[in-house]
C-alpha cells in the first residue's frame, strides 16, 4: 500500500497550480535579496493561499524554486519524531513517561532515569556525537549515546539534544516493529495526504530536489548526496534531521494537525503543551518537537526552525490566526545586515502582515 502511495509520479504534481498571493510575492521582492532560493508557503483558514518559490533550486540548470521543490526541512524533522511517539502511544505500545531503559534495554546508572519525555523535551542531559554524516548505524549511535558523559542530570536542565531524537527514532523502530521512515509513511504521512515527505521512499521526480548551497554559494549537492545509507541517513542524523519534504506536503501537515486524522485531541494536547522555558526574554517553552510562545501579540505561537550551513528554514503556526507559514531557503545565505537566521521572524512575521 505504501510503495504504491509513494511511489506515484509527481510528474503531475510539479506542474499542477499552486496560488501566488499579490501581497505576498511583492513582500518577498521586496525583502529576499538576488541569490538564495527557496519556497514559500502560506495558509489561512484552512487554505493554501500563497505556494511558489523564489531564485532558483539549480543554478547549473536554471531550475526555477517551485511550490512542489523539496528541501532538507532539517531540524522540522524532530516534529515528526515527536508525532511519531505520540502515535505510538495513542496504538498503546509505550507511554511518554516511560524510562528509556524500558525501550533501549539496559542502560548505565546515570542515565537510569532518563524518560522519553526527557528526549523530546531536550532535559535528558545527553551530549551530541560526532558529526552528522558520519556512518554511524543504530545500534552504534545508541551505544555511544548511553556511554557518553551527560551535561546535566536528566530533567534538571533544556539542552537541546539532537542524538536524544536519534534514540527517540530507535525507540519508534523498537516499539513498532518497522523502520523509523515506514512507521511515519504509514501512520503520518499517508493520513496527511503528503506524498513528497521521507527519505527514500518518495519517488522524486528528476530535479525536485532542491541543490544546496554555502554561505559563498559554492554548490553542496543535493542532500541525497551527501554519506547516507541506503535507507536515508546515518544515525547521527535520523530522527532529529534530514527529513525531505515541500511546502505543499508542510501546509497539509499542517491541515492533518487541525484535525484528527493523524492525532487524537489528548496526543496533541501533550503534543503541544509548553514544558520547558527556553528564552525568558521572548517567553519562548520547548514543547515536544515544537517551541510554544504561549502569548505574544499575534496570539499563541507553535514553531520550529531548522538549519545547517547550507540551508535555513521555518514552520510556523498562528492558531488564534488561523494561519500557517512555511519558507525554506537552499542557501544559508549571509551578506551584510541580511541573515536568515537573523531575520528570522522579521520574515516570518512579515509574510503574515503581507496577507
Amino acid at each position: 500500500m505504501i510503495s504504491t502511495w509513494f511511489h506515484t509520479a509527481l510528474a503531475g504534481v510539479l506542474l499542477s497550480a499552486a496560488p501566488v498571493h499579490p501581497g505576498i510575492d511583492s513582500f518577498l521582492d521586496a525583502t529576499v535579496p538576488p541569490g538564495p532560493g527557496g519556497t514559500v508557503a502560506v495558509a489561512r483558514h484552512g487554505k493554501l493561499v500563497h505556494c511558489a518559490g523564489f531564485g532558483l533550486a539549480d543554478r547549473e540548470t536554471r531550475t526555477p524554486a517551485r511550490c512542489d521543490t523539496a528541501y532538507d526541512i532539517m531540524s522540522i524533522t524532530k516534529q515528526f519524531t515527536a508525532a511519531g511517539i505520540m502515535k505510538l502511544q495513542m496504538m498503546g505500545k509505550l507511554r511518554t513517561t516511560d524510562r528509556i531503559a524500558v525501550h533501549l534495554g539496559p542502560v548505565p546508572a546515570d542515565k537510569q532515569l532518563i524518560t522519553l519525555r526527557h528526549l523530546l523535551t531536550h532535559t535528558s542531559g545527553l551530549s551530541d556525537l560526532g558529526d552528522d554524516y558520519d556512518p554511524v548505524s543504530r545500534d552504534t549511535m545508541t551505544r555511544r549515546a548511553l556511554a557518553s558523559p551527560l551535561r546535566s542530570a536528566p530533567g534538571a536542565r533544556f539542552h537541546y539534544s539532537n542524538v536524544g531524537y536519534s534514540l527517540l527514532a530507535a525507540v519508534i523502530e523498537r516499539a513498532s516493529g518497522v523502520s523509523y521512515e515506514r512507521f511515519l509513511a504509514e501512520h503520518l504521512f499517508a493520513p496527511a495526504g503528503m506524498t513528497g515527505t521521507g527519505y527514500v521512499l518518495p519517488r522524486w521526480a528528476a530535479g525536485q530536489i532542491a541543490i544546496e548551497y554555502d554561505e559563498r554559494g559554492t554548490r553542496r549537492g543535493r542532500p541525497t548526496e551527501h554519506p547516507w545509507a541506503a535507507d536515508g541517513p546515518y544515525w547521527y542524523l535520523r530522527g532529529n534531521g534530514g527529513m525531505l519534504s515541500t511546502a505543499r506536503d508542510m501546509y497539509r501537515w499542517h491541515r492533518a494537525l487541525e484535525g484528527d486524522r493523524v492525532l487524537s485531541r489528548r496526543a496533541k494536547a501533550e503534543l503541544f503543551t509548553p514544558r520547558v522555558l527556553i528564552d525568558q526574554k521572548a517567553k519562548m517553552y520547548y514543547a515536544y518537537g515544537w517551541a510554544v510562545l504561549p502569548r505574544t501579540e499575534d496570539g499563541r505561537v507553535v514553531e520550529h526552525d531548522g538549519g545547517n550551513d547550507w540551508s535555513y528554514g521555518m514552520f510556523a503556526r498562528f492558531p488564534a490566526k488561523d494561519v500557517m507559514v512555511f519558507w525554506i531557503s537552499n542557501q544559508a545565505y549571509r551578506t551584510g545586515k541580511w541573515n536568515l537566521e537573523d531575520i528570522n521572524n522579521k520574515l516570518t512575521l512579515g509574510l503574515i502582515r503581507a496577507l
